[in-house]
């Protein structure tokens, strides 16, 4: 798979979290935010496992130690966000957290630069600040006060960072896309579900009420996202990944016109405007740099 082929992967799955956070919205009109996550990624799990074990059967050889900590880690992290994401949810607006979460746009390249010692591509720079703010106009470029929720968002956002860099390192190393996908996803399952049997009551038919957003965010936003999340950063740098995952929002306030006739601002066609150039740039100008560089050799 090309570099372009991978970051085409990354959009979808960018197109399909879009849709995915109306599912996570309208689920907690029945149940908690916990119970939600946990099951969630129970599906998730279910989904994904079979392949998994028929990745693994195939592969070359086993995985060491240190590879399972990694993925141990990115489960971890992917949780951290899910979860903190999840609750902030109850607490903040949607333009808030629509932003306040893509701000691993700029965390993925500074951990990239400060943690690992990777500086990225120079023109990721300016295009994570276009990417930036193009999310900004596009949730109305009116931020209220930060409450507790709006907190979580930026801790989520860390925590989703954390997740996109571990993920690259671990499928570059290992080559199992699908295996990571679902170690991931049962360690969000298991923490989830053991957090949420402890703090959050469970109404009877809670589960029967959401179950069309339970299986879109199990099968589709989970199981199938971030399988394509992993595929692509094999082919991929985090810092250009964090960019088009980055577009969910834009995707997002696509299907919130579609599905629940909201509608554009002026300032957010201007958002959506800076965010398809902030992708084109960071698609385009490593790609002729690099042909420029093998006709003057």
């Amino acid at each position: 798979m090309t570099r372009v082929q991978a970051n085409l992967v990354l959009l979808v799955a960018a197109a399909i979290w879009g849709g995915g956070f109306i599912a996570q919205t309208t689920a907690m009109q029945t149940m908690g935010p916990l119970w939600f996550v946990g099951v969630r990624f129970v599906i998730a799990t279910a989904v994904v496992l079979p392949f998994a074990l028929r990745e693994s059967a195939r592969a070359a050889r086993p995985m060491t130690g240190r590879e399972k900590l990694v993925f141990l880690a990115v489960g971890l992290a992917l949780f951290g966000a899910a979860a903190t994401q999840q609750i902030g949810l109850l607490t903040t607006n949607v333009t808030n957290a629509s932003f306040l979460t893509s701000l691993y746009v700029i965390m993925v390249p500074v951990i990239s630069l400060v943690v690992l010692h990777r500086p990225p591509h120079r023109i990721v720079w300016p295009a994570a600040i276009m990417a930036l703010g193009g999310i900004y106009l596009l949730s109305g470029g009116d931020l209220s006060r930060l409450s507790f929720g709006d907190n979580l968002m930026v801790v989520s956002a860390l925590l989703w960072a954390a997740q996109i860099t571990l993920a690259g390192i671990a499928v570059q190393a290992t080559g199992r896309p699908l295996m990571l996908s679902a170690v991931q996803f049962g360690v969000v399952a298991i923490g989830a579900l053991f957090v949420a049997s402890l703090t959050e009551p469970l109404a009877p038919g809670a589960l029967q009420g959401a179950i069309i957003e339970l299986l879109y965010a199990g099968t589709l936003s989970s199981g199938l996202a971030f399988v394509l999340q992993n595929i692509g950063q094999r082919y991929t740098t985090s810092a250009q990944a964090a960019i088009f995952l980055s577009s969910e929002a834009l995707f997002g306030a696509l299907f919130g016109a579609l599905i629940m006739k909201e509608s554009l601002s002026s300032v957010g066609y201007i958002g959506c405007a800076l965010m398809f150039g902030a992708i084109l740039i960071v698609e385009l100008v490593p790609e002729i740099t690099r042909k420029r560089r093998e006709k003057a050799a």
